[in-house]
């Protein structure tokens, strides 16, 4: 009985868990939505693929370049510009980074080292880490090329500097879970955020308006970061280099004291969720007060009359789902912000990208693409929200039909409200362009929708993928969904752009617009033809779509 209960030993139970993994992994690949997932996925991290060898390549030469010139301080840049990767990106691509749940490991006999170890095996794991390890990979390999002697305090550097980075990323991202563990504490740091990053556009300006005047505080603010880790790492090369061994060890002290602080405050969070902290959004007990019997007139919303009864049910639901949806209602804040941002920069008053700007023939549809491609995205996979309401569009004796009408009556209208904001906006910031090109672009606008509407219907059918309201880590689009509104609206712009080009240097102002009407004409043609095809495609996917979006 005594080895019955015995508990595997360390290493024995992260083996276990990664053989546990690995068969949910190759159990999920015998669902074929799943298999496409898995290759859209793929294709798609090809072109970060690409992006992060391309930098490689970059501060392979930069490495070099400093070491010739003995600037080896200068390393320290590079150091901090992996260490803001490695804590910045995993907050833009949470979807894409592994969202395994560690609590579900709890319902294991683990022990706490093998917890805490899986924990840092997740964050080395993370796409960010890894590219940014591939980095310090290439800054050794430069060093052991250029000054060979410098090759051991640059692999230690690394060492330290990876796990100063690993434990801080998971630190954060265990505080960030537990702090938005609320709803509304997310949906508030969200909109925190997302003006955050609109706010960060106006930066560059004011550097070029107050620059001159701010130099001394800049030269504080470089003198203070000195004490953080990019600057120790730097310091630790240079050191070394110049025979300064007092700089060098203060910097391996410096980097080893992060390193062990973040290790030891992680190991606390870790042993918190160890010991069985419920994070839960779940309201406490309370009385339920009774409420008032409402007329159903007075409950049923808007009026739209003028709509089928169906579409209008289902259209009204996606308004209160719209509401409902903090991070995609004040997601709809984003496009208006982003247009003023570009008319600063690349046009209207004080433009900073060019003494002239760009003419408004060029910048309003370049705008109106933008917001195309921007407010375009979720249709391609507009079950999303449905959950467990999936189940009843196919339990009530109504055409599926009505519900993807009631669906793109809501995208058309968000885009309408969206893009008459943003077209106010530019003729405040820029005015708009001659008459042609405004109703060319407006008729553009008509025949990318339309026809986009049609494929996104086709997608959200055939690669439908569960995300939950108020939730940040996990959320992302099917991959192939992904790929396929990639390449539709690829598609379509290069198509409008073509129209366009044409009308812009042929004889007729009218030929781009005239061309366009005959465009989105045949595009809703083609949308009003697809809706019973894919009433037909629902019907044959209702198994895979309520396996998906119900689970």
């Amino acid at each position: 009985m005594a080895d019955v209960a015995r508990l595997p030993g360390l290493f024995e139970q992260i083996w276990l868990v990664a053989g546990l993994r690995w068969r949910i992994l190759r159990n999920n690949m015998k669902n074929k939505n799943r298999v496409w997932d898995v290759i859209g996925v793929v294709i798609s991290s090809i072109v970060g693929i690409v992006f992060v060898t391309s930098l490689a390549i970059v501060i392979f030469a930069v490495t070099i370049s400093f070491l010739n010139n003995h600037h080896e301080e200068r390393l320290g840049l590079l150091f901090w510009g992996i260490f803001l990767w490695w804590q910045v990106l995993p907050i833009f691509v949470a979807g894409f980074s592994p969202s395994f749940s560690f609590r579900s490991l709890l319902r294991f006999p683990l022990k706490f080292s093998a917890f805490y170890s899986i924990g840092i095996a997740y964050g080395l794991a993370d796409s960010a880490a890894i590219a940014s390890i591939l980095w310090m990979i290439t800054m050794t390999v430069a060093v052991m090329i250029t000054r060979i002697s410098l090759t051991p305090i640059v692999i230690l550097v690394s060492l330290l500097f990876v796990a100063v980075n690993v434990t801080l990323e998971r630190l954060i991202g265990s505080w960030v879970e537990k702090i938005l563990s609320k709803r509304r504490a997310r949906e508030f740091f969200l909109a925190l955020f997302v003006m955050s990053m609109v706010s960060l556009q106006f930066v560059g300006p004011t550097i070029e308006k107050y620059g001159k005047s701010a130099k001394p505080e800049a030269e504080n603010i470089v003198r203070f970061a000195r004490l953080f880790p990019g600057s120790l790492a730097g310091e630790m090369i240079s050191g070394v280099a110049s025979g300064d061994w007092m700089a060098a060890g203060m910097g391996t002290a410096g980097l080893a004291g992060y390193a062990a602080l973040f290790g030891g405050l992680l190991l606390v969070r870790y042993r918190a969720q160890f010991r069985g902290e419920e994070l839960s959004e779940t309201m406490a007990p309370a009385r339920v007060r009774s409420k008032p019997v409402v007329a159903t007139h007075e409950t049923a919303g808007l009026e739209l009359n003028f709509l089928p009864a169906t579409v209008r049910a289902v259209f009204v639901k996606e308004i209160r789902y719209l509401f409902r949806n903090g991070f995609v209602a004040t997601a709809l804040v984003f496009p208006p912000m982003m247009v003023l941002v570009f008319s600063m920069y690349f046009n209207g008053w004080h433009a900073t990208a060019g003494k002239h700007g760009f003419s408004p023939d060029l910048f309003f549809p370049g705008i109106m693409a933008y917001l195309t491609l921007m407010l375009m995205a979720p249709s391609f996979n507009s079950f999303a929200y449905e959950g467990r309401g999936m189940q009843t569009f196919f339990m009530l004796p109504v055409r599926f039909r009505d519900i993807l009408m009631a669906k793109n009556l809501m995208t058309v209208a968000i885009m309408t409200v969206e893009i008459t904001i943003c077209i106010s906006l530019l003729k405040w910031r820029v005015g708009l362009p001659p008459m042609p090109v405004f109703l060319a672009t407006i008729s553009a606008l008509i025949f990318a929708v339309a026809g986009q509407l049609t494929i996104a219907n086709w997608s959200s059918l055939k690669f439908p993928k569960k995300m939950e309201f108020g939730r940040m880590q996990g959320q992302r689009q099917s991959g192939m969904a992904v790929l396929i509104a990639f390449g539709a609206q690829l598609v379509f712009g290069v198509t409008c752009g073509f129209v366009l080009f044409a009308g812009r240097v042929g004889s007729n102002p009218w030929l781009s617009m005239e061309i366009f009407l005959f465009l989105a004409a045949a595009a809703i043609g083609g949308y009003v033809a697809a809706l019973d095809p894919l009433t037909k495609l629902a019907e044959e996917k209702k198994e895979a779509m309520l396996d998906t979006l119900m689970k």
